[in-house]
């Protein structure tokens, strides 16, 4: 882009004028003598043309609006569905389908029975699902079709970044009637999370036009700060959870057992869980920071507000690449976005003539002119929307708010069965010892003999044997997993689903192995026993015996987590739970 004089008022780009273009006083005619430069003569410019104006510089766009904002907002929240959705397209079946490890149709059954058998309104506010309206009799394609239109939905906004409020409506209803079906399976704080922003992303576009720029709806400032209102209730809520629950917050020694301790460590967790104590206690300290005092720079002006998103944005990156915390930390970059307004982010378009960009600026131009957008009914009934959605979100913050400032704080909440407006937190205690489950299973005729072998299941990215180095996966989840680390310190009476899949590992059953990284029995007969062992895992130490063997962790047993069970003797028990007994492959 060549620059020249600055561009008129009205004008976006480069212009044109209808006749030629006069000389300031002082600046050199076109004809003046030719300058010598060591010894070389250069050749002159030719003048211009006739009708011909020198190309003008594009003024910086103007802070204050958020066209670019919209878009960029729009393909995040799309980023994240199309993951959440190809996650629930990989594994639904196997947890939640007709031969999963809870099969939603059971789920959906019960809450009917418990509503007298009627689908009601009732049943339909404890478990808002359009599967309620579907043919239960293949559940397996209904949680396939769900997903796979989420997924392509999802690409088109991604892709395009086009959106209007049917499409980020229908994202949303397909997600909401997944979570109400998933059980335990989708009990996370950021499935939440995703279904309130992304229930702010409906309202961030016009009804019907599908255009990155809709003239005539521009994003609203009630939306704008309803992301700002969710990123900040997201931090405040997780720093307060802390300074009110373990006191190893207070204490600033959590970090000695976080990167060890979460759910699923990644390899930089491994070395970062070795920093000196000094470092940990800053990780701390800084925690605290960006939890509990940054938040508040949303409120103190512009300026403030754009340090709150850079900060909160990097304290995520740090989150991002130290853990596998799901798409978690990827969900909560995106109301930061909402920070920054098309000044700040204009630097991610282009400046070409006509692209989208260009035409922000021409949009800009106009309104410094005093030049508004003509008002259409639509403008006015988009105003009563905005309004609404607006006093919608301040109602539903009402219970949010009085939990935030209860000491007895709850975490990963929702006070309605829509999950527009939630509480958010994470990590309000912090296990001190890392604990796994690990299947085990033998031919042998007698799970009681000496001389049984036992071999190990692998699973996809939970820690088991010891020379596997830690899997890098975010901002893909693998549900399973991280529902085994929450079993590890509980038992197995408390979480059935357990015993079902040591049955399907019994049968061989193929979609229970797809969930499983090693199969010890591929190939060989299924086998005829199943047990579950519990260990005491830590990492090893970097450069020390056990890692210069390969190993990443070093384990000690600490007993059974569940006996030995075998096929036969699990029939009872699948069917006073109205399972379907697996046959063996």
């Amino acid at each position: 882009m060549s620059r020249g004089g600055e561009a008129a008022p009205g004008g976006g780009g480069c212009t044109e004028a209808a006749g030629p273009p006069a000389h300031a006083p002082g600046m050199a005619a076109p004809g003046e003598a030719l300058r010598k430069r060591r010894g070389v003569e250069e050749v002159p410019r030719a003048p211009p043309e006739e009708g011909e104006r020198p190309p003008l510089a594009r003024p910086p766009l103007r802070p204050g609006t958020f066209w670019l904002s919209r878009i960029v907002l729009l393909r995040c929240i799309a980023l994240l569905y199309f993951v959440a959705f190809l996650v629930a397209y990989h594994q639904n079946k196997q947890l939640i389908g007709e031969k999963g490890l809870l099969p939603c149709k059971l789920y959906l059954q019960n809450v009917k029975r418990y509503f007298k058998g009627k689908i009601n309104l009732d049943s339909l506010n404890y478990a808002p699902t359009i599967i309620w309206f579907l043919d239960w009799s293949d559940m397996d394609r209904n949680l396939d079709y769900l997903a796979g239109l989420g997924l392509g939905v999802s690409a088109y906004v991604l892709v395009t970044g086009c959106a209007n409020m049917i499409l980020m409506a229908i994202l949303w209803i397909l997600y909401l009637s997944l979570v109400n079906v998933g059980q335990i399976w989708y009990s996370f704080g950021w499935e939440s999370q995703l279904l309130e922003t992304g229930f702010l992303g409906i309202f961030l576009c016009p009804l019907w036009t599908l255009s990155r720029l809709p003239n005539y709806t521009p994003p609203s400032q009630i939306v704008i700060w309803g992301f700002r209102w969710l990123i900040f209730r997201i931090m405040l809520g997780a720093g307060l959870i802390k300074i009110r629950g373990d006191r190893c917050w207070r204490e600033l020694t959590c970090m000695d057992y976080h990167y060890e301790t979460q759910p699923v460590p990644n390899p930089l967790a491994y070395y970062m869980h070795r920093s000196p104590w000094w470092f940990h206690q800053f990780e701390t300290l800084s925690n605290h920071f960006i939890e509990l005092v940054v938040p508040f720079f949303i409120f103190m002006g512009r300026r403030m507000c754009i340090i709150h998103g850079i900060l909160q944005i990097l304290f995520q990156v740090v989150l991002i690449i130290s853990g596998n915390l799901s798409f978690l930390n990827w969900l909560t970059i995106v109301p930061s976005i909402a920070c920054f307004d098309d000044t700040c982010l204009g630097f991610l378009f282009t400046s070409k003539e006509g692209c989208v960009k260009d035409q922000v600026l021409k949009i800009q131009a106009k309104q410094a002119a005093g030049q508004r957008l003509p008002l259409r009914y639509g403008c006015y009934v988009r105003k009563v929307v905005n309004v609404s959605f607006g006093l919608l979100i301040t109602y539903l913050s009402i219970p949010v708010v009085l939990n935030l400032l209860n000491s007895r704080q709850v975490m990963n909440t929702s006070f309605n069965s829509l999950r527009i407006v939630n509480t958010y937190g994470a990590f309000g205690s912090i296990t001190k010892e890392r604990t796994e489950i690990i299947f085990q299973g033998t031919s042998s005729l007698d799970p009681n003999d000496p001389m049984a072998v036992w071999e190990e299941y692998e699973f996809k990215c939970k820690p088991g044997d010891l020379k596997r180095r830690p899997c890098l996966i975010t901002p893909y989840h693998y549900r399973l997993d991280w529902l085994m680390w929450f079993a590890a310190f509980q038992t197995y009476e408390q979480n059935e689903w357990i015993i079902h899949l040591a049955g399907k590992l019994l049968a061989s059953e193929e979609a229970a192995l797809s969930l499983i990284a090693f199969n010890p029995f591929e190939g060989k007969a299924p086998p005829r026993w199943i047990r579950g062992e519990h260990f005491k895992y830590k990492f090893s130490q970097p450069g020390g015996k056990h890692a210069s063997e390969g190993k990443w962790w070093i384990r000690k047993r600490i007993g059974p987590y569940f006996p030995p069970v075998n096929l036969q003797g699990l029939k009872k028990f699948y069917e006073a739970r109205d399972w379907l007994y697996p046959k063996q492959n």
